[in-house]
């Protein structure tokens, strides 16, 4: 049957094949047109479609090899477009390097905007950014910086030294108020050429090379710029920098505040150039509406998020960034405002009775760190061994006990008569900070712990501004409970020399010892790593002997970003703005090339 079909077939359009004579002399010669309008009328129908099905197989199949064959040489790679859309807490007032530190917002937008000598990338190291080349003299007394000489300003000014003069000489002048200029002190800068400079310190400061990560101001912009108008000036809203994006409009609301503001890439960053091309920040008040944003669409990510939020963020598609920050939470012990904290057992047993874990697993839903010293891990001097754990309730008691510290008439709260002939002073003890919900919660869990032990803990919640006010500037507080932000280099001295025991100095335990001052002096003039790095352990020791604070914990920075924004790598950062580190790796639209 299969024959004759094919007979027929071949027969009914007249194939020149058929044909041994045609077939010689025309051996490539095909069927006309209507030859084969006749060839589909003889086939049947289930012929016709076995025949179209055979065809779309063949020409699926050529289709899928050349695919397989193309994707087998080639990669997906980045592809430059799109933009990232974030909500920000609070509102930017001066997009200036040397007033920012003190608002979030500004910081996060500097970042991006502006560049420094000095950078950090995504694992918190320090690299080269504006300078190509540092060399340090002189036993860390001076510091060289030779300056890219392919960088412009976003208005098209060519980038040199006298930007980098401009901008130290203002930080350093008391006229200008800047935040910074305590780092600042005691350095002088001189010019070497149009792109070369050189930092002379009075003193060796090991970490000196983090200041460097400071932005840099352009100075055809500001040098006419008198002190008393530099806050006010249009450019601290409206910047020039030579980051990898820059300035292009904001949009303000019916109050007169900036709501939104749109950054677009710079197109001619000296460095990788980022792919997103642009990035708009939606201020909000709260991290409320900032989750309603998110919720909604209208943002890709929000600056920051605490973790008893986590559950209210509705997307799935979405990545959590778990960032660590060196910065810590203590209970800092004024010993000159308590006479029970001036005794060292209390001190030691206030310690041993806090479970620092329930704490991390209460109130961050484990998305934090268990600390117990001033120095964190990842940072030069932490000793695991040093900063062990000891939480043991029953001891902290049985120290109590042999220290005199008794509950004679059974109300739950110790005493001791501390002078023959006087009335027993109870273990009392008035505790201040911040009014923000995770810091509540953890004053309320000391208060809980400690009454265990016999302590009576009296709180007393402010705002950041009566707080600084009232109690951390005069130092008239008993115990303080606040957080404390270092660099990746730790330098203790500024929160435990003697030295910075009073305002504006950072150390809040009043703690005063001889010879931590000079193991702290020694450790931030060497150079050496681990010469430092033995000072800060044998510091450590010291300080955890005498229990000047109860150590607690360092809170992950939590980052939520919808997982459409690719690349982000970042893991250790110095401050939140640093979340923005390497940002020219991040994408959204990609594209496939050859291998």
């Amino acid at each position: 049957y299969f024959l004759k079909r094919v007979k027929k077939i071949l027969l009914g359009t007249s194939f020149y094949l058929l044909n041994i004579e045609d077939w010689q002399k025309y051996p490539f010669r095909f069927p006309k047109k209507n030859q084969w309008t006749s060839f589909f009328k003889i086939l049947s129908q289930k012929e016709r479609i076995f025949l179209f099905g055979l065809l779309i197989i063949l020409t699926g199949s050529i289709i899928g090899l050349l695919q397989a064959n193309w994707i087998s040489k080639s990669e997906i790679v980045p592809a430059s477009g799109g933009a990232y859309k974030e909500a920000i807490i609070g509102s930017p007032r001066f997009i200036n390097p040397l007033l920012s530190p003190t608002n979030d917002a500004d910081r996060d937008l500097c970042q991006l905007i502006y560049s420094g000598l000095m950078n950090y990338d995504s694992q918190g190291n320090l690299v080269l950014d504006l300078a190509k080349e540092h060399r340090i003299g002189e036993y860390g007394k001076i510091y060289e910086f030779y300056l890219r000489e392919d960088v412009v300003w976003h208005d098209g000014y060519k980038f040199n030294a006298d930007d980098v003069i401009y901008t130290i000489e203002t930080i350093q002048s008391s006229d200008y108020s800047s935040p910074l200029r305590i780092n600042w002190q005691g350095v002088k800068v001189e010019k070497i050429n149009d792109f070369a400079i050189r930092f002379i310190l009075t003193n060796p400061y090991a970490p000196f090379l983090e200041n460097t990560t400071l932005g840099i101001l352009p100075v055809h912009i500001w040098k006419d710029i008198p002190p008393q108008d530099f806050p006010l000036a249009k450019f601290n809203i409206t910047p020039i920098g030579t980051g990898p994006y820059q300035f292009e409009k904001f949009e303000k609301n019916e109050m007169g505040s900036i709501q939104s503001l749109n950054l677009t890439v710079n197109k001619n960053y000296y460095g990788e150039k980022p792919f997103i091309n642009k990035i708009i920040f939606y201020f909000y008040e709260n991290e409320e509406e900032s989750i309603n944003a998110y919720n909604q669409g209208k943002v890709s990510g929000i600056s920051m998020i605490s973790s008893e939020n986590i559950s209210k963020l509705s997307s799935k598609n979405q990545n959590i960034y778990s960032l660590n920050l060196p910065r810590y939470f203590a209970v800092f012990f004024n010993q000159t405002k308590s006479k029970p904290l001036s005794d060292q057992k209390v001190r030691e047993a206030l310690n041993l009775a806090i479970d620092k874990n329930q704490i991390i697993n209460e109130v961050f839903q484990g998305n934090g760190l268990v600390i117990n010293t001033p120095i964190l891990p990842g940072q030069l001097g932490f000793d695991s061994e040093i900063a062990k754990n000891n939480f043991d309730l029953e001891s902290a008691k049985n120290i109590l006990e042999e220290r005199g510290w008794k509950d004679e008439n059974q109300d739950g709260i110790r005493e001791k008569i501390l002078k023959k002939g006087t009335e027993p002073v109870s273990l009392e003890i008035n505790l201040v900070t911040v009014r923000q919900p995770q810091l509540e919660k953890i004053a309320n869990f000391l208060k809980t712990q400690w009454e265990k032990l016999g302590v009576k803990l009296n709180l007393e919640i402010l705002s950041i501004s009566e707080l600084q006010q009232q109690y951390i500037r005069p130092r008239e507080y008993q115990a303080l409970l606040i957080g404390e932000a270092s660099g990746m280099d730790p330098d203790p001295f500024s929160f435990w020399h003697s030295s910075q025991k009073r305002y504006p100095g950072l150390n809040l335990s009043m703690y005063d010892n001889k010879k931590v001052d000079k193991l702290l002096e020694e450790g931030r003039q060497n150079l050496e790593p681990d010469i430092r790095e033995e000072k800060y352990k044998e510091f450590q020791e010291i300080l955890l002997d005498d229990f000047p604070a109860v150590f607690l914990y360092s809170p992950h920075y939590l980052y939520p970003v919808q997982n459409k924004i690719k690349g982000i790598e970042t893991k250790i950062i110095v401050d939140p703005s640093q979340r923005f580190s390497e940002i020219e790796n991040w994408y959204i639209k990609t594209k496939r090339v050859r291998k």
